[in-house]
């Protein structure tokens, strides 16, 4: 009788580890038949390379088949909306998406609701019926806090000249609005708002526009670093030194810049962490777990005070030789060595 016993306990602890390592060989094969598209607003910048960096580390952890393309810039609306209805055919079971503008993408993404194909937003959220979730930074409160990170620096006082990304972008409106509620209540005043497309070369022409009418601005913020860059370029050529420049991203180029002692500051989106969380979520959601309807990443200013902290902080999304590549082997090397 005790030997039947034994056998019966052996025998259930057999079939229950098989049990396990069956189920755990199910969920695997089908984690990776799940077929995810990371749809982006561009392919073009450290930003948006950062973002797949991170969508494609939760691919592989999750191991997942997963597709990331993108638009050739942030002004091609209708390519990335072709893009949108593209993969609608190619058997996807979820879409991960930053639209470039969310009530033009309405349409595509309710349709792909409609054929059973599960849409989460990144970076940008949309509004439209059976959106499973967004996962991004809230641009409006990251802005405010870049309104009152200038109102300190500048004492509460002084003149400031906007550059924005295209006018009627969802996402540079919240960037404007928030930065206008951070300096509520002070004496800074903002002369100009001018649209540079997000284009680095671009915000070069509005920056040198802007010197001739008002020769007295003493800082620009810009809604991304691309512009701020061509701000800051603008305002070099002209000797126009001491004015403060301000950045939205916290892309590696704006980094670079700021140790240099070239722009002031910039907003730092975690772009890693936002690819990251967005195919993270996407297959928690096909595997039948309950995910939240949004999640907020993270953002804070760098300035001189954390820039290299910041720089470090790179290494998630790009390798140590890229990085010296970015910043040349001595900064890396004195950044490292801290």
């Amino acid at each position: 009788m005790k030997k039947s016993l034994v056998y019966l306990a052996v025998g259930m602890l057999i079939f229950t580890i098989c049990l396990g390592s069956s189920l755990i060989t199910n969920q695997a094969k089908a984690a990776e038949e799940y077929k995810i598209s990371v749809v982006l607003k561009a392919l073009n910048s450290d930003y948006w390379k950062s973002v797949k960096a991170g969508a494609e580390a939760a691919a592989e952890k999750y191991g997942v088949n997963l597709s990331v393309i993108g638009p050739n810039n942030e002004t091609q609306v209708i390519q990335q909306i072709n893009l949108l209805e593209d993969q609608l055919v190619k058997g996807v079971q979820g879409l991960v998406v930053a639209p470039l503008r969310p009530q033009a993408a309405k349409t595509v993404l309710e349709k792909a609701v409609s054929r059973d194909i599960a849409v989460i937003t990144i970076d940008t959220d949309a509004d439209f019926e059976g959106k499973t979730s967004f996962a991004g930074t809230g641009n409006f409160q990251a802005a405010e806090k870049a309104g009152k990170y200038f109102a300190d620096i500048l004492a509460g006082q002084g003149k400031v000249a906007i550059i924005r990304g295209a006018a009627g972008d969802y996402i540079h409106d919240q960037r404007v609005d928030g930065f206008m509620q951070g300096i509520e209540g002070t004496a800074v005043e903002v002369v100009s708002v001018q649209p540079a497309d997000s284009s680095r070369g671009k915000a070069v022409n509005v920056m040198q526009n802007i010197i001739q009418s008002y020769p007295d601005v003493n800082a620009v913020y810009a809604t991304n670093d691309e512009m701020a860059l061509g701000a800051e370029r603008a305002l070099k050529s002209a000797n126009q030194a001491g004015v403060k420049v301000m950045g939205f991203d916290g892309s590696p180029d704006a980094l670079k810049s700021i140790r240099n002692g070239e722009l002031t500051a910039t907003v730092k989106q975690d772009s890693y962490g936002i690819g990251y969380t967005g195919v993270e979520l996407m297959v928690k959601h096909l595997a039948g777990e309950t995910v939240a309807s949004e999640v907020p990443v993270p953002t804070f200013i760098i300035d001189q005070n954390n820039v290299d902290a910041s720089i470090r902080d790179l290494t998630k999304a790009f390798s140590r030789d890229r990085l010296e590549v970015l910043f040349g082997e001595d900064v890396i090397a004195e950044v490292f060595a801290e």
